[in-house]
């Protein structure tokens, strides 16, 4: 029987390939992974106690390597393509998320790993959107897109021949899994030679510029990749410095002690020269750009209500404008909206707000009353969960800077997460669910460890 490389290391080396990739076509991501490693360090250096939490719950480890890009796709075919390309290297549908909200053509999930040691692995995700044709009001142009789209196919066939054999075999010799990284990449890889005219770009670009993204290309070029850093505000503040325009504010929660969620931050899409069909001059198109990320605790249900609220309360209160204008009153609107947050990772966790994952400090110890009596006494200790998953108005917020504008846009939703899911093939796991599941299973393991079986007995199942 063939041995099989496990679906964690085709997706490290998959992501490795990416990245390379990725630095050699836009040479600016190159210099924003080295000025988030330098933060990085230097953050770590300032905090050895924010050191040594990472050490404890295996963050550190996976810091440097962790990275989300961003696709876009044009059918139901490509997305359902993708979701068989993804199992491979064990990366599941996560999340379903509706991006017209903020009046983007499109909707998605993020395909991810899906348990604790597979992420401590290697937490590659990537935020998957399909575009939309039936939000577009020019139906005859929503028809010539869909008909451009029919006919291009982004998956070479080395690639589905090597997802048809991990599917019958149940995974991929490493010959075979090093093959198929290639082949896969070839999926996202940049292509300067348009698939159609410049008249029919401009009339795609006049309906959205993210429309003309997905159809006028050969395949759904990778349009960012993402590192996390541990102080985004110092990599925004950095940025000019090293010759990189940021946005003008960071999507997501104000600064914190105790961050929540994730904030993202990104400079401007680059320009890029590309030839259209029976064009004799070159043309341009803006689509790839860098982002970065910060990550907080993942919020359970309570959590996550109140932080709709104070953000929408925010973004009511001090709207930014295309240009980048009103940055500063949005970000001290942010904080003062967000003063009704708790700010500590302790209260997070009592009221209920927050996931966390637990473990022992030394062996078993005499029965205890309550959980919370073996975390007074520093035997039981509570990490927060690291939110592994996207904000629909930050990825919006994100995109729209990207296609030219800081305007935070807020629109009625048009959500419809079963024509999504009928397209995908499957349905998308809720990321609650997971956070709960290791939450829960963590405690319990401690606990056992601690040799308190009376207090796992009273688990209920909402613990």
């Amino acid at each position: 029987m063939t041995d099989h490389m496990h679906p964690d290391d085709i997706r490290t080396l998959f992501s490795r390939a990416m990245s390379d990739m990725y630095r050699a076509e836009v040479p600016q991501y190159g210099a924003l992974i080295d000025l988030v490693r330098a933060v990085n360090a230097a953050t770590l250096e300032a905090d050895p106690d924010l050191a040594a939490q990472l050490d404890a719950g295996g963050e550190r480890a996976r810091l440097d390597v962790e990275r989300h890009g961003a696709i876009r796709l044009g059918t139901a075919e490509e997305l359902a393509g993708i979701r068989r390309m993804f199992a491979v290297m064990g990366m599941y549908p996560v999340g379903y998320y509706d991006l017209s909200v903020a009046g983007l053509p499109v909707h998605s999930t993020a395909f991810r790993p899906i348990t604790p040691e597979a992420l401590a692995r290697n937490p590659f995700r990537v935020f998957t959107s399909l575009i939309r044709l039936e939000l577009v009001e020019d139906r005859a142009l929503a028809e010539t897109a869909a008909a451009i789209l029919a006919q291009r196919r982004i998956f070479t066939p080395g690639a589905l021949t090597l997802i048809d054999r991990a599917e019958a075999e149940g995974g991929l010799s490493a010959a075979d899994a090093r093959r198929f990284v290639a082949e896969a990449l070839q999926t996202f890889r940049w292509h300067s030679e348009a698939t159609v005219s410049s008249e029919t770009y401009a009339a795609l670009h006049e309906a959205h510029r993210l429309i003309a993204d997905v159809v006028s290309f050969r395949g759904p070029h990778i349009n960012h990749l993402t590192p996390r850093t541990l102080d985004i505000d110092a990599v925004q503040a950095a940025m000019p410095r090293r010759g990189i325009t940021p946005k003008a504010v960071v999507e997501g929660p104000p600064r914190r002690r105790a961050p929540i969620l994730l904030r993202q931050t990104s400079f401007k899409a680059l320009e890029e020269t590309v030839r259209f069909q029976g064009a004799a001059a070159a043309g341009r198109h803006t689509a790839r750009f860098g982002e970065i990320e910060q990550r907080g605790v993942a919020l359970k249900p309570a959590g996550r209500a109140l932080y709709d609220r104070c953000l929408a309360a925010a973004r009511a209160s001090a709207p930014v404008g295309a240009d980048g204008s009103g940055g500063a009153a949005y970000v001290a609107a942010l904080e003062a909206r967000f003063a009704a947050f708790p700010d500590d990772a302790a209260r997070l966790r009592r009221d209920g707000l927050a996931y966390f994952r637990y473990r022992p400090a030394g062996g078993a110890v005499p029965p205890a009353a309550s959980v919370e009596a073996l975390i007074e006494a520093g035997r039981l200790i509570a990490d927060p969960q690291t939110y592994e998953d996207f904000l629909p108005v930050s990825a919006a917020g994100i995109f729209q800077s990207n296609l030219g504008s800081d305007a935070q846009s807020n629109y009625s939703a048009a959500a419809n997460r079963e024509a999504f899911e009928t397209a995908l093939g499957a349905q998308v796991t809720d990321a609650d669910r997971l956070y709960r599941a290791a939450e829960k299973q963590s405690l319990r393991r401690a606990l056992a460890a601690l040799g308190q079986d009376h207090l796992i007995a009273r688990l209920s199942d909402a613990a």
